[in-house]
């Protein structure tokens, strides 16, 4: 799939549900409505969703959410969506997630053929990190990167860079995942969906964060690339990479191979604009694939050049949340 600028789409995320046992600050509001069960996609659409994009030269595909392993006999798309990756079409099957779950799960994600993970932690400070999540444990979510660490599993943390919250905490962070051999990418907050504050009080441009681990880490650019928006550096001294994720201070657009669908079958060509493509109502008109693949193709075709988040706005630049669309 070629976009109307030649870029490849080789890339999708999926999101199979808007829930969450967190409500992290900068995700979502504390008091959130989400979906009715009954407006999701079941587990077999979701997987026949997949294929087609897989037939239609996807490479990687990443289950998110909400949090992606409290939907129920998730397990059983995991297992089912493994045969790409048996039989070569699929190079990648991974997942983002809270850590919340991962202790019950991640010897079967490994099992199944997922070979790395994305976890979020924001901060080390057990009380700062159940504030900043509404209620999520700590030691929950460490007791859950340990048995994906005994599974296998590789790890990328990803912190999101929250000024005045844990902006003092990028260098422990960054000590911790050295010493346990984990990678971690810094992500810029994203203006998505209303939430409890304004998003510009907390924005903090990551050109100004690397400055200021440069002056303790020695930190080398590097060519590696995981099929998403994050530039890498190699840190010498953990020898781990660290990431850095920019929708704002510098835009990674120019680059972009994804497209995300949501848990109800809407697909985004792009994470900052509204333009979407419904593929539930072809998915369920009929048992082929026709109307499915011409939805995907004429979608692709309206991919848009790039996002247009601007922080200082009093409203974000988006109205979903990113549980949504799918984080």
């Amino acid at each position: 799939m070629i976009d109307p600028f030649g870029r490849s789409i080789s890339y999708i995320r999926v999101s199979v549900t808007d829930r969450c046992d967190f409500r992290c600050v900068y995700c979502m509001a504390e008091d959130m409505t989400f979906l009715p069960k009954s407006d999701l996609l079941t587990l077999e659409e979701l997987d026949r969703l997949c294929g087609a994009f897989v037939r239609k030269g996807v490479r990687k595909i990443r289950l998110t959410g909400g949090e992606p392993l409290v939907r129920r006999n998730l397990m059983s798309l995991v297992r089912n969506l493994s045969r790409h990756l048996h039989t070569g079409a699929l190079e990648e099957l991974t997942l983002t997630t809270n850590g919340s779950q991962l202790a019950k799960y991640a010897g079967e994600l490994a099992a199944a053929g997922v070979k790395r993970i994305n976890v979020s932690v924001d901060t080390l400070d057990p009380v700062k990190f159940e504030a900043i999540t509404r209620g999520g444990k700590l030691p929950t979510v460490k007791e859950g990167l340990a048995a994906a660490k005994a599974a296998g599993l590789a790890i990328k943390i990803n912190t999101v860079a929250l000024k005045g919250v844990n902006d003092g905490e990028f260098d422990a962070l960054l000590e911790w995942c050295g010493r346990e051999g984990l990678d971690m990418t810094l992500i810029e907050t994203m203006p998505m969906g209303e939430v409890d504050h304004h998003r510009a009080d907390r924005y903090l441009s990551l050109a100004e964060a690397r400055r200021t681990l440069a002056k303790s880490w020695t930190l080398e650019d590097i060519a590696h690339r995981t099929g998403g928006p994050a530039r890498y550096t190699l840190v010498k001294e953990t020898g781990r990479k660290l990431g850095f994720i920019t929708p704002l201070s510098h835009n990674f657009c120019e680059s972009c191979n994804r497209v995300r669908v949501t848990c109800t079958g809407m697909l985004y060509m792009c994470l900052g604009q509204d333009d979407s493509a419904d593929l539930r109502a072809p998915l369920r008109a009929t048992e082929s694939d026709e109307l499915l693949d011409a939805a995907i193709e004429a979608a692709i075709r309206r991919k848009p050049k790039g996002h247009d988040f601007v922080i200082e706005r009093a409203a974000p630049a988006v109205q979903r949340h990113m549980s949504v669309t799918g984080g």
